[in-house]
Protein backbone atom coordinates (compact mmCIF):
# COMPACT_ATOMS: atom_id res chain seq x y z
CA UNK A 1 0.00 0.00 0.00
CA UNK A 2 2.90 2.31 0.75
CA UNK A 3 4.43 1.85 -2.66
CA UNK A 4 1.39 2.59 -4.74
CA UNK A 5 -1.60 4.48 -3.44
CA UNK A 6 -3.56 3.85 -6.65
CA UNK A 7 -3.48 0.11 -6.05
CA UNK A 8 -5.98 0.33 -3.20
CA UNK A 9 -9.15 -1.42 -4.26
CA UNK A 10 -12.45 0.28 -3.52
CA UNK A 11 -14.62 -1.54 -1.02
CA UNK A 12 -17.68 -3.14 -2.44
CA UNK A 13 -19.93 -1.30 0.00
CA UNK A 14 -18.98 1.86 1.87
CA UNK A 15 -20.56 2.76 5.16
CA UNK A 16 -22.89 5.71 5.27
CA UNK A 17 -20.24 7.95 6.80
CA UNK A 18 -17.71 6.97 4.16
CA UNK A 19 -19.86 7.89 1.17
CA UNK A 20 -17.72 10.91 0.68
CA UNK A 21 -16.61 11.21 -2.90
CA UNK A 22 -18.83 10.83 -5.94
CA UNK A 23 -17.16 10.76 -9.32
CA UNK A 24 -19.34 12.37 -12.01
CA UNK A 25 -17.66 11.66 -15.32
CA UNK A 26 -20.80 11.77 -17.39
CA UNK A 27 -21.03 13.81 -20.56
CA UNK A 28 -21.54 17.55 -20.17
CA UNK A 29 -25.09 18.83 -19.92
CA UNK A 30 -26.55 22.25 -20.47
CA UNK A 31 -28.44 24.23 -17.84
CA UNK A 32 -31.85 23.80 -19.47
CA UNK A 33 -31.38 20.01 -19.47
CA UNK A 34 -31.00 19.99 -15.67
CA UNK A 35 -33.53 22.75 -14.97
CA UNK A 36 -35.41 22.30 -11.70
CA UNK A 37 -38.46 24.29 -12.73
CA UNK A 38 -41.44 22.98 -14.67
CA UNK A 39 -40.60 24.85 -17.85
CA UNK A 40 -40.45 23.38 -21.34
CA UNK A 41 -37.48 24.25 -23.54
CA UNK A 42 -37.20 24.24 -27.33
CA UNK A 43 -34.50 24.99 -29.90
CA UNK A 44 -31.70 23.88 -27.60
CA UNK A 45 -32.72 26.08 -24.69
CA UNK A 46 -33.24 29.23 -26.77
CA UNK A 47 -36.99 29.22 -26.15
CA UNK A 48 -38.48 28.71 -22.68
CA UNK A 49 -42.18 28.06 -22.16
CA UNK A 50 -44.37 27.16 -19.24
CA UNK A 51 -45.53 23.62 -18.55
CA UNK A 52 -48.90 24.43 -20.14
CA UNK A 53 -47.37 25.46 -23.47
CA UNK A 54 -49.96 23.36 -25.31
CA UNK A 55 -52.61 25.91 -24.41
CA UNK A 56 -50.77 28.38 -26.64
CA UNK A 57 -51.74 26.21 -29.63
CA UNK A 58 -55.39 26.78 -28.71
CA UNK A 59 -54.77 30.53 -28.56
CA UNK A 60 -53.17 30.46 -32.01
CA UNK A 61 -56.16 28.58 -33.41
CA UNK A 62 -58.59 31.05 -31.85
CA UNK A 63 -56.75 33.81 -33.72
CA UNK A 64 -56.00 32.17 -37.06
CA UNK A 65 -59.28 30.35 -37.73
CA UNK A 66 -61.52 33.47 -37.79
CA UNK A 67 -58.89 35.40 -39.76
CA UNK A 68 -58.75 32.66 -42.40
CA UNK A 69 -62.54 32.69 -42.63
CA UNK A 70 -62.51 36.46 -42.98
CA UNK A 71 -59.89 36.42 -45.75
CA UNK A 72 -61.45 33.53 -47.68
CA UNK A 73 -65.17 34.38 -47.47
CA UNK A 74 -65.62 38.05 -46.53
CA UNK A 75 -62.79 39.80 -48.36
CA UNK A 76 -63.84 38.57 -51.87
CA UNK A 77 -67.33 40.00 -51.34
CA UNK A 78 -65.80 43.32 -50.30
CA UNK A 79 -63.93 43.26 -53.62
CA UNK A 80 -67.24 43.12 -55.52
CA UNK A 81 -68.76 45.91 -53.45
CA UNK A 82 -65.64 48.09 -53.49
CA UNK A 83 -62.68 48.26 -55.81
CA UNK A 84 -60.27 45.34 -56.00
CA UNK A 85 -57.47 47.62 -54.81
CA UNK A 86 -59.40 48.46 -51.66
CA UNK A 87 -60.17 44.80 -51.00
CA UNK A 88 -56.50 43.88 -51.51
CA UNK A 89 -55.54 46.59 -49.02
CA UNK A 90 -57.93 45.17 -46.45
CA UNK A 91 -56.54 41.67 -46.99
CA UNK A 92 -52.95 42.91 -46.69
CA UNK A 93 -53.67 44.79 -43.47
CA UNK A 94 -55.42 41.75 -42.02
CA UNK A 95 -52.59 39.34 -42.80
CA UNK A 96 -49.90 41.77 -41.60
CA UNK A 97 -51.73 42.59 -38.39
CA UNK A 98 -52.36 38.91 -37.67
CA UNK A 99 -48.68 38.07 -38.20
CA UNK A 100 -47.75 40.87 -35.82
CA UNK A 101 -50.10 39.50 -33.15
CA UNK A 102 -48.70 35.97 -33.51
CA UNK A 103 -45.14 37.27 -33.11
CA UNK A 104 -46.15 39.18 -29.97
CA UNK A 105 -47.62 35.95 -28.63
CA UNK A 106 -44.33 34.14 -29.25
CA UNK A 107 -42.30 36.96 -27.67
CA UNK A 108 -44.52 36.78 -24.61
CA UNK A 109 -44.59 33.03 -24.25
CA UNK A 110 -41.14 31.96 -25.45
CA UNK A 111 -38.82 34.15 -23.37
CA UNK A 112 -37.59 34.24 -19.79
CA UNK A 113 -40.22 36.25 -17.89
CA UNK A 114 -37.69 37.29 -15.26
CA UNK A 115 -36.86 34.08 -13.39
CA UNK A 116 -34.73 34.65 -10.30
CA UNK A 117 -31.96 32.00 -10.16
CA UNK A 118 -32.23 29.56 -7.30
CA UNK A 119 -29.65 29.55 -4.55
CA UNK A 120 -27.52 26.45 -4.04
CA UNK A 121 -27.85 26.71 -0.26
CA UNK A 122 -29.96 28.69 2.21
CA UNK A 123 -28.66 32.14 3.16
CA UNK A 124 -27.03 32.78 6.50
CA UNK A 125 -29.29 34.45 9.08
CA UNK A 126 -27.05 37.53 9.16
CA UNK A 127 -26.83 38.01 5.37
CA UNK A 128 -27.76 41.50 4.12
CA UNK A 129 -27.92 42.75 7.67
CA UNK A 130 -26.97 46.22 6.57
CA UNK A 131 -29.74 46.63 3.99
CA UNK A 132 -32.63 44.80 5.64
CA UNK A 133 -33.95 43.75 9.03
CA UNK A 134 -35.89 40.77 10.20
CA UNK A 135 -39.58 41.08 10.86
CA UNK A 136 -40.35 42.25 14.39
CA UNK A 137 -42.97 39.51 14.75
CA UNK A 138 -40.38 36.84 14.14
CA UNK A 139 -37.80 38.50 16.38
CA UNK A 140 -40.26 38.41 19.24
CA UNK A 141 -41.05 34.72 18.86
CA UNK A 142 -37.81 33.15 17.66
CA UNK A 143 -34.62 32.67 19.61
CA UNK A 144 -32.77 30.16 17.47
CA UNK A 145 -30.23 32.00 15.35
CA UNK A 146 -29.87 29.07 12.95
CA UNK A 147 -33.49 29.31 11.74
CA UNK A 148 -34.43 31.77 9.03
CA UNK A 149 -37.27 34.26 9.50
CA UNK A 150 -40.19 33.92 7.09
CA UNK A 151 -40.04 37.62 6.17
CA UNK A 152 -37.59 40.51 6.16
CA UNK A 153 -38.21 44.23 6.01
CA UNK A 154 -36.59 46.19 3.18
CA UNK A 155 -36.82 49.88 2.41
CA UNK A 156 -38.26 50.79 -1.02
CA UNK A 157 -38.51 54.50 -1.84
CA UNK A 158 -38.77 55.35 1.84
CA UNK A 159 -41.50 52.77 2.55
CA UNK A 160 -40.91 49.50 4.43
CA UNK A 161 -41.83 46.46 2.36
CA UNK A 162 -41.82 42.86 3.60
CA UNK A 163 -40.07 40.28 1.45
CA UNK A 164 -40.70 36.58 1.97
CA UNK A 165 -38.31 33.67 2.12
CA UNK A 166 -38.85 31.04 -0.57
CA UNK A 167 -38.11 27.55 0.72
CA UNK A 168 -38.09 26.11 -2.81
CA UNK A 169 -35.56 28.54 -4.26
CA UNK A 170 -33.76 29.02 -0.89
CA UNK A 171 -33.61 32.81 -1.11
CA UNK A 172 -35.36 35.92 0.04
CA UNK A 173 -37.46 37.08 -2.86
CA UNK A 174 -36.69 40.56 -4.19
CA UNK A 175 -39.47 43.13 -3.85
CA UNK A 176 -42.39 42.44 -6.23
CA UNK A 177 -41.13 38.89 -6.78
CA UNK A 178 -43.35 35.89 -6.23
CA UNK A 179 -43.07 32.14 -6.69
CA UNK A 180 -45.24 30.69 -9.44
CA UNK A 181 -46.64 27.34 -8.35
CA UNK A 182 -47.25 26.30 -11.97
CA UNK A 183 -43.77 27.01 -13.35
CA UNK A 184 -42.09 26.38 -9.96
CA UNK A 185 -39.91 29.48 -10.27
CA UNK A 186 -39.55 32.80 -8.50
CA UNK A 187 -40.35 35.51 -11.05
CA UNK A 188 -39.28 39.14 -10.73
CA UNK A 189 -42.20 41.61 -10.82
CA UNK A 190 -44.59 38.69 -11.04
CA UNK A 191 -47.93 39.72 -12.55
CA UNK A 192 -49.74 36.43 -13.08
CA UNK A 193 -49.47 33.11 -14.88
CA UNK A 194 -51.45 33.36 -18.09
CA UNK A 195 -52.85 30.02 -19.33
CA UNK A 196 -53.65 31.54 -22.74
CA UNK A 197 -49.97 32.14 -23.49
CA UNK A 198 -48.68 29.25 -21.35
CA UNK A 199 -46.14 31.37 -19.49
CA UNK A 200 -45.64 33.53 -16.44
CA UNK A 201 -45.99 37.26 -16.99
CA UNK A 202 -43.16 39.11 -15.30
CA UNK A 203 -40.65 41.88 -15.66
CA UNK A 204 -39.13 40.76 -18.97
CA UNK A 205 -42.31 39.96 -20.94
CA UNK A 206 -45.05 42.15 -19.45
CA UNK A 207 -44.57 44.76 -22.17
CA UNK A 208 -45.09 42.18 -24.91
CA UNK A 209 -48.09 40.72 -23.07
CA UNK A 210 -49.85 44.08 -22.98
CA UNK A 211 -49.01 44.71 -26.64
CA UNK A 212 -50.39 41.27 -27.51
CA UNK A 213 -53.66 41.82 -25.65
CA UNK A 214 -54.20 45.34 -26.99
CA UNK A 215 -53.29 44.33 -30.56
CA UNK A 216 -55.67 41.37 -30.40
CA UNK A 217 -58.40 43.78 -29.31
CA UNK A 218 -57.77 46.01 -32.31
CA UNK A 219 -57.70 43.00 -34.64
CA UNK A 220 -61.09 41.87 -33.31
CA UNK A 221 -62.54 45.34 -33.82
CA UNK A 222 -61.09 45.47 -37.34
CA UNK A 223 -62.73 42.19 -38.39
CA UNK A 224 -65.93 43.10 -36.56
CA UNK A 225 -66.19 46.42 -38.43
CA UNK A 226 -65.67 45.09 -41.94
CA UNK A 227 -68.04 42.19 -41.38
CA UNK A 228 -70.69 44.78 -40.56
CA UNK A 229 -69.70 46.74 -43.69
CA UNK A 230 -70.15 43.58 -45.73
CA UNK A 231 -73.63 42.97 -44.29
CA UNK A 232 -74.61 46.60 -44.83
CA UNK A 233 -73.53 46.49 -48.47
CA UNK A 234 -75.42 43.21 -48.92
CA UNK A 235 -78.58 44.76 -47.48
CA UNK A 236 -78.29 47.73 -49.85
CA UNK A 237 -77.48 45.61 -52.89
CA UNK A 238 -80.39 43.19 -52.43
CA UNK A 239 -82.73 45.58 -50.60
CA UNK A 240 -83.28 43.10 -47.82
CA UNK A 241 -83.34 43.01 -44.07
CA UNK A 242 -80.45 42.08 -41.78
CA UNK A 243 -81.54 38.47 -41.39
CA UNK A 244 -81.57 37.85 -45.15
CA UNK A 245 -78.20 39.57 -45.45
CA UNK A 246 -76.83 37.17 -42.82
CA UNK A 247 -78.26 34.24 -44.78
CA UNK A 248 -76.44 35.45 -47.90
CA UNK A 249 -73.18 35.90 -45.91
CA UNK A 250 -73.37 33.56 -42.89
CA UNK A 251 -69.61 33.80 -42.19
CA UNK A 252 -69.97 37.54 -41.61
CA UNK A 253 -72.70 36.91 -39.05
CA UNK A 254 -70.65 34.26 -37.25
CA UNK A 255 -67.57 36.48 -37.16
CA UNK A 256 -69.57 39.42 -35.83
CA UNK A 257 -70.75 37.34 -32.86
CA UNK A 258 -67.30 35.80 -32.31
CA UNK A 259 -65.32 39.04 -32.49
CA UNK A 260 -67.89 40.84 -30.31
CA UNK A 261 -67.38 38.31 -27.48
CA UNK A 262 -63.60 38.21 -27.96
CA UNK A 263 -63.35 42.02 -28.03
CA UNK A 264 -65.13 42.24 -24.68
CA UNK A 265 -62.72 39.70 -23.19
CA UNK A 266 -59.38 41.01 -24.49
CA UNK A 267 -60.64 44.58 -24.44
CA UNK A 268 -61.47 44.24 -20.75
CA UNK A 269 -57.97 42.89 -20.12
CA UNK A 270 -56.48 45.81 -22.05
CA UNK A 271 -58.40 48.35 -19.99
CA UNK A 272 -57.54 46.64 -16.70
CA UNK A 273 -53.83 46.42 -17.48
CA UNK A 274 -53.82 50.01 -18.68
CA UNK A 275 -55.05 50.96 -15.24
CA UNK A 276 -52.34 48.81 -13.64
CA UNK A 277 -49.68 50.45 -15.80
CA UNK A 278 -50.82 53.97 -14.90
CA UNK A 279 -50.73 53.14 -11.19
CA UNK A 280 -47.62 50.89 -11.41
CA UNK A 281 -49.26 47.80 -9.97
CA UNK A 282 -49.24 44.15 -10.91
CA UNK A 283 -52.25 41.88 -11.06
CA UNK A 284 -50.87 39.94 -8.09
CA UNK A 285 -50.45 43.11 -6.03
CA UNK A 286 -53.85 44.47 -7.00
CA UNK A 287 -55.74 41.37 -5.90
CA UNK A 288 -53.59 40.48 -2.89
CA UNK A 289 -52.38 43.68 -1.29
CA UNK A 290 -54.68 46.48 -2.46
CA UNK A 291 -52.79 49.78 -2.25
CA UNK A 292 -56.03 51.69 -1.68
CA UNK A 293 -55.41 52.19 2.03
CA UNK A 294 -51.66 52.63 1.94
CA UNK A 295 -49.11 54.26 -0.29
CA UNK A 296 -47.77 52.35 -3.27
CA UNK A 297 -43.96 52.57 -3.07
CA UNK A 298 -43.61 51.90 -6.81
CA UNK A 299 -46.01 54.57 -8.08
CA UNK A 300 -44.07 57.47 -9.67
CA UNK A 301 -46.99 59.16 -11.40
CA UNK A 302 -48.90 58.16 -14.53
CA UNK A 303 -46.38 59.54 -17.05
CA UNK A 304 -43.30 58.01 -15.41
CA UNK A 305 -45.10 54.71 -14.91
CA UNK A 306 -45.93 54.49 -18.63
CA UNK A 307 -42.33 55.35 -19.54
CA UNK A 308 -41.07 52.66 -17.18
CA UNK A 309 -43.19 49.95 -18.82
CA UNK A 310 -42.91 50.86 -22.51
CA UNK A 311 -39.71 52.85 -22.96
CA UNK A 312 -37.25 51.52 -20.38
CA UNK A 313 -34.69 48.92 -21.39
CA UNK A 314 -35.63 45.31 -20.73
CA UNK A 315 -33.12 43.78 -18.28
CA UNK A 316 -31.05 40.86 -19.45
CA UNK A 317 -31.98 37.40 -18.30
CA UNK A 318 -30.29 36.26 -15.10
CA UNK A 319 -30.12 32.72 -16.47
CA UNK A 320 -27.90 31.31 -19.19
CA UNK A 321 -29.94 28.28 -20.17
CA UNK A 322 -27.43 27.16 -22.79
CA UNK A 323 -24.44 27.24 -20.47
CA UNK A 324 -22.61 23.94 -20.14
CA UNK A 325 -22.51 22.28 -16.73
CA UNK A 326 -19.13 20.62 -16.29
CA UNK A 327 -19.67 17.31 -14.56
CA UNK A 328 -16.19 15.84 -14.78
CA UNK A 329 -15.22 17.09 -11.34
CA UNK A 330 -15.31 15.41 -7.95
CA UNK A 331 -18.30 16.38 -5.85
CA UNK A 332 -17.76 16.28 -2.10
CA UNK A 333 -20.93 15.34 -0.33
CA UNK A 334 -19.50 14.63 3.09
CA UNK A 335 -15.97 13.74 4.11
CA UNK A 336 -15.43 11.39 7.06
CA UNK A 337 -12.21 11.22 9.00
CA UNK A 338 -12.78 8.40 11.43
CA UNK A 339 -15.93 9.55 13.20
CA UNK A 340 -15.64 13.19 12.15
CA UNK A 341 -17.48 14.33 9.02
CA UNK A 342 -17.11 17.62 7.18
CA UNK A 343 -20.07 19.06 5.26
CA UNK A 344 -19.66 19.74 1.59
CA UNK A 345 -19.13 23.30 0.41
CA UNK A 346 -18.82 22.75 -3.30
CA UNK A 347 -21.97 22.89 -5.39
CA UNK A 348 -23.20 23.65 -8.87
CA UNK A 349 -25.71 26.42 -9.46
CA UNK A 350 -27.79 24.83 -12.24
CA UNK A 351 -29.90 27.94 -12.85
CA UNK A 352 -27.01 30.28 -13.64
CA UNK A 353 -24.68 27.68 -15.15
CA UNK A 354 -21.88 28.83 -12.91
CA UNK A 355 -19.97 26.58 -10.56
CA UNK A 356 -19.82 27.89 -7.05
CA UNK A 357 -16.29 27.34 -5.77
CA UNK A 358 -16.38 26.02 -2.20
CA UNK A 359 -13.80 26.57 0.45
CA UNK A 360 -11.73 23.45 -0.17
CA UNK A 361 -8.50 24.69 1.35
CA UNK A 362 -10.05 25.16 4.78
CA UNK A 363 -11.50 21.66 4.66
CA UNK A 364 -8.20 20.11 3.65
CA UNK A 365 -6.17 21.76 6.40
CA UNK A 366 -7.78 19.66 9.14
CA UNK A 367 -7.45 16.50 7.08
CA UNK A 368 -3.80 17.09 6.19
CA UNK A 369 -2.97 17.91 9.80
CA UNK A 370 -4.27 14.49 10.84
CA UNK A 371 -2.28 12.83 8.05
CA UNK A 372 0.79 14.70 9.23
CA UNK A 373 0.19 13.45 12.76
CA UNK A 374 0.30 9.87 11.53
CA UNK A 375 3.64 10.53 9.78
CA UNK A 376 5.12 12.14 12.92
CA UNK A 377 4.14 9.17 15.04
CA UNK A 378 5.83 6.84 12.60
CA UNK A 379 9.05 8.83 12.93
CA UNK A 380 9.21 9.24 16.73
CA UNK A 381 7.32 6.17 17.93
CA UNK A 382 7.45 7.33 21.59
CA UNK A 383 4.48 9.57 22.27
CA UNK A 384 0.95 8.24 22.72
CA UNK A 385 -1.81 9.13 20.32
CA UNK A 386 -3.90 12.17 21.26
CA UNK A 387 -6.96 13.44 19.47
CA UNK A 388 -7.88 17.09 19.05
CA UNK A 389 -11.53 16.11 18.93
CA UNK A 390 -11.98 15.60 22.68
CA UNK A 391 -12.23 12.33 24.51
CA UNK A 392 -13.89 10.48 21.66
CA UNK A 393 -12.03 7.53 20.20
CA UNK A 394 -10.98 8.35 16.69
CA UNK A 395 -9.92 5.88 14.05
CA UNK A 396 -6.53 7.14 12.91
CA UNK A 397 -6.06 4.48 10.29
CA UNK A 398 -5.83 6.06 6.82
CA UNK A 399 -8.87 4.87 4.95
CA UNK A 400 -9.71 4.63 1.33
CA UNK A 401 -11.31 8.08 1.26
CA UNK A 402 -8.19 9.85 2.56
CA UNK A 403 -6.00 8.11 0.03
CA UNK A 404 -8.39 8.89 -2.80
CA UNK A 405 -8.54 12.51 -1.69
CA UNK A 406 -4.78 12.88 -1.74
CA UNK A 407 -4.64 11.30 -5.18
CA UNK A 408 -7.37 13.67 -6.46
CA UNK A 409 -5.36 16.75 -5.46
CA UNK A 410 -2.03 15.35 -6.59
CA UNK A 411 -0.51 14.95 -3.11
CA UNK A 412 1.64 12.01 -2.00
CA UNK A 413 2.11 12.00 1.75
CA UNK A 414 3.50 8.51 2.00
CA UNK A 415 0.86 6.68 3.96
CA UNK A 416 2.38 4.30 6.51
CA UNK A 417 1.71 0.64 6.36
CA UNK A 418 -1.32 -0.63 8.22
CA UNK A 419 0.93 -2.77 10.43
CA UNK A 420 3.08 0.21 11.49
CA UNK A 421 0.11 2.24 12.55
CA UNK A 422 -1.35 -0.56 14.61
CA UNK A 423 1.87 -0.84 16.61
CA UNK A 424 1.02 2.39 18.44
CA UNK A 425 -2.51 1.37 19.51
Amino acid sequence: MEGNVHSVSQPSKLSESNRTITETNRSSMRVYQAWKGSNRFFCGGRLIFGPDVRSMALTVCLILVPIILFVVFVTPKLATEFSHRFASLIMGITVTFTTYVIFLLLFTSGRDPGIVPRSAHPPEPDDDAGSSTYSSDWMGSQHNSSSLPPTKDVLVNGIIVKVKYCHTCMLYRPPRCSHCSICNNCVDRFDHHCPWVGQCIGKRNYRFFFMFVSSTTMLCLFVFSFCWVNLKKTMNAYECHLWKAVMRSPVSGILIIYTFIAAWFVGGLTAFHMYLICTNQTTYENFRYRYDKKANPYNHGCARNIVEIFFSSIPKSKNNFRAIIKQNSTVFSSLSLGQVSTPAKTSVDLETGRKRQGVVEEELEDILSEIGSVRNLERCGTQPMHSSFGDRKVNWEPNYDMQTLSTEFGMDYGYPNREKVQEYH
